[in-house]
Parts: C-alpha cells; structure tokens; sequence
C-alpha cells in the first residue's frame, strides 16, 4: 500500500480481513467497496429489504476512508456563492440540506448501534487568508444564508482564534474517528445480513442484466451494481472528464490545548487550509490535532516539500507543534462542486456509481445510502437531479475546458525524453528505451522494479511520487504500487504492465 499512514489506524483495530470470493455468486444488489459510501449504500439497501453482497480488494475501510481529515461539514469548502452559479438558488439548498442530513445521519447511527469513534459536535469557521478577505467572507455569508445555513458573522473572530481576524461561525458541524465508525458500520451491515468477501472486481456490465467479473475470473450476477470505490474503475471517459484528481496532506501534530479550540476551522486561501482536534486534550496541556492543505493535482509537479509547508504554516498559527504523523488522500473535485451519485453515466442499466466527493467524503458517502437505495427501489429522491452523474454543467463549462486542457497537455510526456539518472534505494523514475517509456524503481533491498510507464486507463504516461512511493497518472489520478504495479486508486482497472530489466 502507500508509504504514509495515517493517525486513525494507530487508534482503531485493524479492520478484520475479508475472506476470499472463492467461486461466481448471485445477489440482489452488488456492491464495489466497503468504505463509508459503500457500506451506507449497503445498510439503507439492508433496511429495504434487499439482499446485499459487498466485495473489497482489501479490507473494510483501507481505502481513502482511512485518509479522511474527517470533517463533518454541511459548510461545503466549495463556497456557496459558487453552487449557486453552478445549481442556481435551489441547487445550493439542497446541497446544504443533503450535508446536514448526513451529518445527523451519522449521528443516528453512532447512538443506535453503539459506535465508540469520538463524534462530537463542534462549531465551523471559515476565515480569511488574510486580513484583505473580508469581501469574500461577506459574500460567502450571504450565499451561506440563502442556501438555508445557520451562519453568523464574527468580526472580532473565532473565541480563541481572534488573529485569523472576522470569521463565519457554522454551528452544529461534526468530527469524527472514520475508520472506527466504519468499523461500527461494518459491524451492522453484516448483523443485517449483508455478505462480505474479498475481491479484485475489474469489470461491470449490463450487456443484459447487471454483472461483474473479478481479476481471477469469478462472475457475480446482480439485478443491481453499486460502483462506490472512490473512482469508478468501469468507465473510460464519461465521468472522468467532469472530475479531477488531486492529492491533499496532513499533518497530525500537538498543539497546546489553548491554542487550538475544539472547532473546524478552513481559510481562503487556494489551496485552502483545515484544522481540527483529534479527541480530547491528554492531560500535559496538549492535544492532538490535525492540520491540512497543500492541495495539487495528482501525478502533477510539487513545488516543495508538502509536508514542510504545512508544520511552517501551523507554527505560524499555533505556535509550537510536535509531529506524530503525516500522510496523503485523494480527493476527486467535480468541476461544478458537487459530486456524482446515481445511474452510471455510461449507460450501463442498473448500475450505479458514487464518486466526486469534492473533499466532503464521509457526509457524501453517507446522503449515498438513502439516495441509491431510492433509485434501485424505482422511487423518486429530491437530491436525484443535483447529485446525477448524467448532468451536464454547463454552468461550469470554463472550468471543464481548463480541467481538460490541463489532461490533453499531459499527454506531452509521452513524447519527452526519459530522465535516466542513477536511482538510490526507495527512489524511482521513468526512462526512455526506444520508443518505449519506462517505469522504474529500486526498492529498499536494492531490487529494480520494472513496468510499462502507459498508464492502463487511457495511456498517459505515470509519474513517480516520492511521498508515497508510487506510480500516478498525471491524467486521471490512477495510481499504481512500485513493487508490484497493482492499482492503489481508479480509474485505472488493472495494473501497470511488468517488464524484465535484468538484475540493476
């Protein structure tokens, strides 16, 4: 897996494995992926009455579950001013509704099946980047109000945070541990009856009814498939030019408890920055906490080392830190700020994916469940239209042609020299012979590791990222492990092609 780890799986148990699928199956619904939105998809499925089968190719919650900041928020990042360009008055209240709705969704369930995960909830601030964006902060106020939210204008600044200077207080927003609720989720999912069973699944159809076929050739029929691995693996082209990869960093670190009130905290700035308390204080004047940001796109060029500008903006702010942790996730930005859940947008009957989660995964997964479960019961739903993977948005056609702009001039790697140079113990690199591209890397006991730098989505070529060790497209944000070139994250559904580039 990836090089980083994050600070939930040091606090929760390793989620248990998943037995094998060991021959085809049939089920009611299939459902791809067993982290936040599949297993909410599976327990609203559970509570209609519908027999479930849930496969994962790792474990409950080993994907980018288990990267999340975990910030409940109905205050979406993607400012509301902007969804009321993209979605027009209505859009923005749904939008705002649906979040909350998760939120207290969550909430339900922590109480009703008893789940340990440190929820609590906590105030929201949004504040400027500097003291010259209180302009923004207005009229991200006003948009805020309309769209339904309880906002209030500080102008002296959050209480304990006054240097950020005036700020928007979101009241009722939420933290939580992601990978012990999941657990707990897991954990009533199969009280409910559902299966679960490990599984590499690389292909969907519905040529006539909905089917998947995993990596070692195993068929499971379904009269429905639910796609919810973050990236839907199944399409080439129709969903991913209407998102776009990026990676995003944290870092766990203490703070003295005084400098840091229990709060979610972003700021203006682009890419903007996020903060919140890990549990409670830990009796030495300190607690744990997270700080996030350094946003790019994935595979694309780091200007810097991420996780030092983070600790030198934390300090900046909060004064002496002391680091425990730092890793990466991926975050999947649709181009009109709200994700894509619902009928496969290739066409594909009675398929249906989740995806786009914009960085507002964990309430994203969970306003999944009751809104899938919806569709293939044949009801209506009336956050249908906004999340639908079929919409055109065309209200945001000047960031679609810069998104896909930026991918077509990609491809200019392919025609680029290698950058041959000698490769120390854990470093890789993609080098030309011929005509060929590439992919190498030498891994900790000296050994070369060799593939076909083209990616297997749509032929881009990969890049190598040094913070976790692994091949990324710079394309579509598909990433693939150095050792082995099996996929870490879609679109792409299998893995990089080997080469023999003899001893090294």
């Amino acid at each position: 897996m990836s090089a980083t780890r994050p600070i939930w799986i040091d606090r929760s148990a390793e989620a248990p494995a998943l037995a094998p699928l060991e021959s085809d199956a049939g089920t009611d619904v299939l459902v791809i992926g067993a982290g936040i939105a599949g297993l909410s998809v599976a327990l609203a499925l559970l509570e209609n009455g519908r027999d479930v089968l849930l496969l994962d190719k790792h474990a409950v919650g080993a994907g980018q579950t288990s990267r999340s900041s975990a910030h409940l928020a109905d205050a979406l990042d993607d400012r509301f001013y902007r969804l009321e360009r993209w979605h027009g008055g209505d859009g923005a209240r749904l939008a705002a509704q649906s979040h909350a709705e998760a939120i207290d969704r969550i909430e339900r369930r922590v109480a009703e099946f008893g789940i340990d995960c440190d929820f609590a909830r906590v105030d929201g601030g949004l504040v400027g980047a500097t003291h010259d964006d209180a302009a923004e902060l207005h009229r991200e106020l006003d948009a805020a109000r309309r769209a339904g939210l309880d906002v209030e204008w500080l102008e002296g600044g959050l209480p304990g945070l006054e240097a950020f200077g005036p700020a928007l207080r979101f009241p009722r927003q939420a933290r939580v541990d992601p990978l012990r609720y999941v657990a707990g989720l897991a954990a009533a999912v199969r009280a409910r009856g559902a299966r679960f069973a490990r599984a590499e699944v690389v292909e969907v159809d519905s040529a006539h009814a909905p089917f998947a076929r995993t990596a070692d050739g195993r068929r499971i029929d379904a009269d429905a498939i639910v796609v919810a691995t973050d990236v839907p693996f199944h399409e080439s082209v129709a969903i991913h030019t209407k998102q776009a990869p990026y990676r995003t960093y944290v870092i766990a670190a203490t703070v003295a408890t005084d400098a840091l009130p229990d709060v979610l905290l972003w700021d203006t700035a682009d890419p903007y920055h996020y903060v919140r308390r890990v549990g409670a204080e830990r009796g030495d004047g300190r607690v744990l906490a997270l700080f996030g940001g350094a946003d790019h796109k994935t595979g694309q060029t780091l200007h810097g080392d991420p996780f030092d500008a983070l600790a030198a903006w934390t300090r900046a702010h909060f004064g002496e830190i002391a680091i425990e942790r730092a890793w990466s996730g991926q975050i999947l930005e649709p181009i009109d700020g709200l994700g894509f859940i619902g009928a496969d947008p290739g066409g594909r009957d009675g398929v249906y994916v989740v995806t786009g989660d914009s960085g507002n995964g964990l309430t994203h997964g969970t306003l999944a469940g009751p809104l899938i479960a919806a569709l293939i019961d044949g009801r209506e739903h009336p956050w249908r239209e906004l999340y639908d993977p079929r919409r055109r948005p065309l209200r945001a056609l000047g960031t679609w042609l810069a998104e896909n702009a930026n991918v077509a001039a990609q491809y200019g790697d392919r025609l680029g020299p290698g950058r041959a140079r000698p490769l120390a113990r854990g470093d890789g690199a993609v080098v030309r012979e011929g005509l060929h591209r590439i992919a190498v890397h030498r891994d900790a006991d000296g050994a070369l590791h060799a593939f076909s730098a083209l990616c297997p989505h749509l032929g881009c070529a990969v890049r190598w990222n040094a913070i976790e060790r692994s091949w990324d497209c710079p394309c579509h944000g598909s990433r693939f492990d150095a050792r082995d070139g099996r996929v870490l994250d879609g679109p792409a559904a299998h893995g990089l092609t080997p080469l023999d580039v003899g001893g090294g």
